[in-house]
């Protein structure tokens, strides 16, 4: 091989390296100019599985009983279509409800009124297990979107913070 073949490989080999760091420098900026919309992201951010008290089965005693699901995002997340589920196969679904960026909402038991803040499922008697039980939350496809468990005989499972304090896990 003649030293002026060697000297145009090293050359191109050069070009090519440079080309590879220049792309790769350029490369978060053009990502940042062309950003993926933010996905929605809902989670359960703590359930009141075991309401304080006596359990009655009063009104008051049943809206004690709640899970919480939070929006992460900027964007306001239609809920309509998504189902809150316990491992007993006991299912809430929303309808007709947007749950705004940044915002809470509680999903109570008991019956009541709904508002942006407060949703009731309008059951008269308790959903969730106060000794093992797991909520699911999945999107008006199906689609698994979050859970919570809680209890001894809970597997695995996603869990925020993993720690209890007065009967809500959070």
């Amino acid at each position: 091989m003649s030293s002026s073949t060697v000297t145009a490989r090293r050359i191109s080999a050069a070009a090519l390296a440079a080309a590879a760091i220049v792309g790769a420098v350029a490369l978060p900026a053009s990502a940042a100019d062309h950003a993926r919309p933010e996905r929605p992201k809902v989670e359960i951010s703590a359930v009141q599985y075991d309401s304080p008290g006596r359990d009655d089965r009063s009104r008051r005693s049943l809206n004690k009983e709640w899970v919480e699901l939070t929006n992460t995002t900027r964007r306001t997340v239609n809920l309509d279509g998504w189902t809150l589920r316990n491992k007993d196969g006991r299912t809430y679904t929303f309808h007709h409800y947007r749950l705004d960026g940044r915002a809470t909402v509680r999903i109570h038991t008991g019956e009541g009124r709904d508002t942006d803040t407060d949703l009731f499922q309008d059951l008269r008697d308790y959903v969730w297990d106060d000794y093992s039980d797991t909520a699911t939350l999945r999107n008006d496809h199906g689609r698994f979107v979050d859970d919570e468990s809680w209890g001894r005989h809970h597997r695995g499972g996603h869990q925020h913070g993993g720690h209890q304090r007065d009967n809500v896990r959070r």
